[in-house]
């Protein structure tokens, strides 16, 4: 059974501490419980992985990615600016979708920019955890669409 990586960035191992307003009182942990529930629901296994290091997540992808079907990501900060994130990303040859708990578009004018959205096949924003949910449809949709 081929795998959903789900990749957290910096600063999400504290969600549910975290400003509930913007990012939703669901901690890291019931999100990769939802995220494991819909995949393996769809037929996926799941392969979680969180760091506040941004090679850390590189070093995953390009260790993880020749075992798997997919990449949910939700990269934090570093989706303002991470060129090699984004690489990795497009290296993995996976279709991808980059989620982000709060609505990146109605805050601080550099949040609205991600250099991470062009590797990928889309982007959820602003839906909290019910963004993860529908995440793992956009994936297992257009990985349907490949077969």
């Amino acid at each position: 059974m081929k795998a959903i990586l789900l990749i957290h960035g910096p600063n999400l191992n504290l969600l549910g501490k975290r400003d509930a307003a913007h990012y939703g009182g669901a901690t890291l942990e019931d999100i990769e419980a939802l995220v494991k529930s819909e995949s393996e629901q769809l037929g996926y296994a799941m392969k979680a992985f969180q760091s506040n290091h941004e090679g850390a997540l590189i070093d995953f992808l390009q260790k993880e990615s020749p075992n798997a079907a997919g990449i949910i990501i939700n990269p934090g900060a570093l989706t303002h600016y991470s060129y090699a994130l984004h690489d990795a990303i497009a290296d993995a040859g996976l279709p991808a979708v980059e989620v982000h708990l709060s609505d990146i578009n109605s805050r601080e004018d550099w949040r609205k920019i991600s250099v991470i959205a062009p590797a990928c096949v889309a982007q959820v924003r602003g839906k909290k955890e019910e963004g993860y949910r529908e995440a793992v449809g956009m994936l297992h949709s257009h990985l349907s669409k490949k077969t």
